[in-house]
C-alpha cells in the first residue's frame, strides 16, 4: 500500500513533531485536535521549527515553504476520510484513545491504516477498539520528533504483514531508523528509561541527593546529555507517571512502583516544562530546582 496522505490526531508536542517530519518528507498532512486554537498553535510551532532548520542550513527555504503548504487543518474526523495513514498522538490515556477510535473509524476509508504513537499501552488492546485490527499498529516516535532518529514499530497480535511493511517504508521515507519491539508494556525505550527516571525520583524522595546533584551526577558521571529529572520535566511528569503505572500494572513487579513524590507532583499540577513547574521552576529565564 502506498501512503500519500497522513492524518495526525493530536496537535501537542508529539503531534506537531510528527506533522513536521511527515510534511518535510513530502507527505500531505491533515492535523486534527479538539480545537482550532490548538491546531493553530501547533502550526505556529511547526513554522518556527522549520524556520530554525532553514536558518541553520539543514533545509532550504524551498523545502520549508513546500512543507508548510502540505499541511492542512482537519477540524473534524470526516476531514481525515481520504488519509492513507492516520496516527493518533494524544495523551497517554487508554480510555481517551479508545473513544477517539470509536468516533474516527466510521470516517476512514476501508484501506486506511491506523497507528498509535502510544509510548506504553498494549497495541493489541488498542487495536481491539477499532474496526481494523489487521491494519493497526504502534508507530512510536521519540521526543523531540524532528531531532530524534529512532521510531519504535510494534505489531499487535492481529497486525498483518502488509501493514507492517507499509509502516517500515513510511518510517524510512521520513529518514528515521526503526527498531521493532514486541507488544509488552512500555516496549523497549521507555521500559529501560522510565524506571531510571523513577529511581532518580526515589533518590530525591529519600534525600540521597538534591535535584541539581542528581542531574549533575548523571550528566557528568554517566555522560547523559540531560539529567533524569530534567528529562522527566521535558517528557511531562503526567506521561512519566502513566508509563510507570502501565509497567506496574502490566508486569506486576514492585520494582516498577511509581515513586510517591512523582504522584504528588502530578497531583499538584506540576507536570514539568509544559506547566511551568516540575522538578524545576521554568517561570523565569533560568530554571530553578524546586527541591
Amino acid at each position: 500500500m502506498e501512503i500519500k496522505k497522513v492524518g495526525v490526531i493530536g496537535a501537542g508536542q508529539m503531534g506537531n513533531g510528527i506533522t513536521h517530519v511527515c510534511a518535510l518528507a513530502g507527505y500531505d498532512v491533515a492535523l486534527n485536535d479538539v480545537s482550532l486554537e490548538r491546531i493553530e498553535k501547533a502550526l505556529a510551532t511547526i513554522n518556527g521549527n522549520l524556520s530554525r532548520q532553514c536558518s541553520s542550513g539543514k533545509i532550504t527555504q524551498e523545502q520549508r515553504d513546500a512543507a508548510l503548504e502540505r499541511i492542512s487543518i482537519a477540524e473534524n474526523f470526516s476531514d481525515l476520510g481520504d488519509a492513507d495513514l492516520v496516527i493518533e498522538a494524544v495523551v497517554e490515556n487508554e480510555d481517551i484513545k479508545r473513544e477517539i477510535y470509536k468516533q474516527l473509524c466510521p470516517s476512514l476509508k476501508p484501506s486506511a491504516l491506523l497507528a498509535s504513537n502510544t509510548s506504553s499501552i498494549s497495541i493489541t488492546r488498542l487495536a481491539s477498539a477499532t474496526d481494523r485490527p489487521e491494519n493497526f499498529m504502534g508507530i512510536h516516535f521519540m521526543n523531540p520528533v524532528p531531532l530524534m532518529e529512532l521510531v519504535e514499530l510494534i505489531r499487535g497480535i492481529a497486525t498483518e504483514a502488509e501493514t507492517f511493511d507499509a509502516a517500515k517504508a513510511f518510517v524510512q521515507r521520513l529518514g528515521k531508523t526503526y527498531a521493532v519491539a514486541e507488544d509488552f508494556p512500555a516496549f523497549m525505550v521507555n521500559r529501560i528509561i522510565m524506571p531510571m527516571i523513577n529511581e532518580a525520583i526515589y533518590t530525591l524522595y529519600e534525600g540521597v541527593g538534591t535535584v541539581k546533584a542528581i542531574d549533575t551526577a548523571m550528566k557528568l558521571g554517566a555522560h547523559h546529555p540531560m539529567g533524569p529529572l530534567e528529562l522527566a520535566d521535558f517528557v511531562g511528569l503526567d506521561t512519566c507517571l502513566a508509563i510507570m503505572q502501565v509497567l506496574y500494572d502490566g508486569l506486576a513487579d514492585s520494582k516498577y512502583r511509581p515513586c510517591p513524590l512523582l504522584v504528588k507532583y502530578v497531583e499538584a499540577g506540576w507536570l514539568g516544562r509544559k506547566s511551568g513547574r516540575g522538578f524545576y521552576d521554568y517561570r523565569s529565564d533560568t530554571p530553578v530546582p524546586t527541591r
